[in-house]
């Protein structure tokens, strides 16, 4: 519900800058990786959609424009940090929407990332956090606490459509490996596999499909010592339902809300 306005060169050098001082900070903090954000139509994301991206300069028009914002950031935080520190970037195969990103365009990017050396592993995600963010989680959306989330008038805008922007994709193990499988075919880069990873039966498929790595999220909200009790016990269930209640606690504190308080 907010205006927006095209971002300028002095914008994009800007924030280009930003994120190889944020990479800066991260290596004093002491931290091991840094991950940059190419997916879910946040800033990097909506310059690769052409849904969004209406711009009729060198960052508007063909995928080789698109990139330029995702590909100099990635080169800036490069030359930032050398070899200091590990560099991943997540990148959206495919936007969930119509007329956005495709895979096409999404392995252009992918190829330039590790023709140019400047990340050291890509995680492979989906969906649009704008448009379609079920695209990414798959499950069932609890609509009602999600609208309470909002104020008003939102949260009745929400009651009222949200089966409309929260569309419900049913969830299966793996399920962003299909997609996923184009972009292990074509590269030799260190790939993350991530949706659907909640056993060692899943990540055991994963590495059998030539994935070095995998990601958790929701699993390890529910059980953040889900990795230690499945190295201990390969047979360890995930508790997780998937029932993504946990979507709703985001602008409050991300949580399981099925963890006893």
């Amino acid at each position: 519900m907010a205006f927006t306005k095209p971002a300028t060169a002095d914008d994009i050098d800007r924030i280009t800058r930003a994120h190889a001082e944020a990479a800066r900070l991260a290596i004093e903090a002491g931290f091991d990786a840094v991950e940059m954000h190419f997916g879910h139509n946040y800033l990097a994301s909506s310059f690769l959609s052409p849904r969004l991206n209406r711009r009729k300069d060198a960052y508007g028009g063909p995928i080789e424009n698109r990139a330029k914002v995702a590909l100099g950031i990635a080169r800036a935080v490069r030359d930032e940090v050398g070899d200091r520190i590990a560099v991943t970037a997540k990148l959206n195969m495919r936007d969930g929407v119509r007329g956005g990103l495709e895979i096409d365009d999404s392995l252009y990017v992918a190829r330039k990332l590790q023709e140019e050396g400047t990340v050291d592993a890509l995680e492979l995600t989906a969906g649009s956090s704008l448009l379609n963010p079920m695209y990414l989680f798959r499950g069932p959306m609890p609509i009602p606490e999600f609208a309470a989330s909002y104020k008003l008038p939102m949260r009745i805008g929400m009651r009222m459509f949200g089966k409309q922007f929260l569309r419900v994709y049913p969830y299966q193990d793996t399920y962003l490996l299909e997609h996923a499988r184009r972009f292990r075919a074509e590269l030799d880069l260190p790939l993350i596999l991530l949706g659907g990873i909640t056993t060692r039966e899943t990540m055991d498929k994963a590495m059998s499909e030539g994935f070095q790595f995998v990601a958790m999220a929701r699993a390890l909200l529910r059980e953040p010592d889900l990795v230690n009790r499945i190295a201990a016990d390969p047979s360890t269930p995930s508790l997780c339902t998937h029932c993504n209640h946990c979507v709703p606690t985001i602008y409050k504190g991300t949580h399981c809300p099925l963890i006893p308080t």
